[in-house]
């Protein structure tokens, strides 16, 4: 990867999200897009992602890419289309949830590859490549959302094998990247989003995607180095891993 040593002369700040068509990645667009700031939102299937539209139709600095962060092909097209655009602040936030497990049935391993690979893979997968236009920036910032399921530590109940799993794994593999981006000067990010009223998190949760997504915001605002490759709840307390 080549550093570029000059960044843009345009001061707009640049956020791109991964599956940014509903729940919790639309409301990071809706609220950078208010801010002001540049936002590339993409999804799988932009045709049907009519919100998303909505917003774009806003806010004339938003735009919808398609993306599929587990076909490399994907993403190599998404990489050509941003050309010489620089990303402040990358969002890997595109995710899946298979959990149908009940104890004492048979696991569906096809279910945990697919889960690994979109939760795990998808997100290495688009930091790789999407590295030169994060250097490009001048806010060099890799946003992950994670899970409080992904801590071993806090694991108390038997069941959600894909999931948790899939979710230490990306912790363990963006604290390793971190590792290696920093002397680059590019930041690695964990974020726990808390419960949230998304079609995972359902009604019952005692968060709105708009709280969590202002918390966790606050959170990017004031990263620093000293939190490089840390795992955090949306409140900014740090979780055990």
């Amino acid at each position: 990867m080549t550093i570029p040593t000059k960044p843009p002369d345009d001061p707009v700040r640049s956020v791109l999200l991964t599956g940014a068509n509903r729940g919790i990645g639309l409301e990071w667009c809706r609220q950078y897009a208010a801010a002001g700031w540049r936002v590339f939102a993409s999804c799988r299937h932009p045709e049907a992602a009519d919100e998303l539209h909505e917003l774009a139709r806003k806010h004339p600095r938003l735009t919808v890419h398609t993306l599929d962060v587990t076909r490399p092909e994907s993403l190599a097209a998404l990489r050509a289309e941003l050309q010489d655009e620089a990303i402040d602040v990358l969002v890997n936030n595109a995710g899946i949830y298979l959990e149908k497990y009940v104890h004492g049935e048979s696991l569906r391993y096809a279910d945990w590859i697919e889960t690994f690979t979109v939760n795990t893979l998808g997100p290495m997968r688009t930091t790789e490549a999407l590295l030169e236009p994060l250097a490009r920036s001048t806010r060099r910032l890799v946003v992950n959302m994670s899970s409080h399921m992904g801590s071993i530590a806090e694991i108390a109940v038997p069941g959600d094998y894909y999931y948790r799993s899939s979710k230490a794994a990306l912790n363990a593999a963006m604290k390793g990247l971190s590792l290696s981006l920093r002397e680059h000067g590019i930041g690695v990010l964990l974020l726990h989003p808390g419960w949230v009223k998304t079609r995972m998190g359902g009604e019952d949760a005692p968060l709105s995607p708009a709280e969590s997504v202002a918390a966790m915001r606050a959170l990017v605002d004031r990263f620093g180095m000293d939190m490089n490759g840390r795992f955090f709840r949306y409140d900014g307390s740090e979780i055990p891993w």
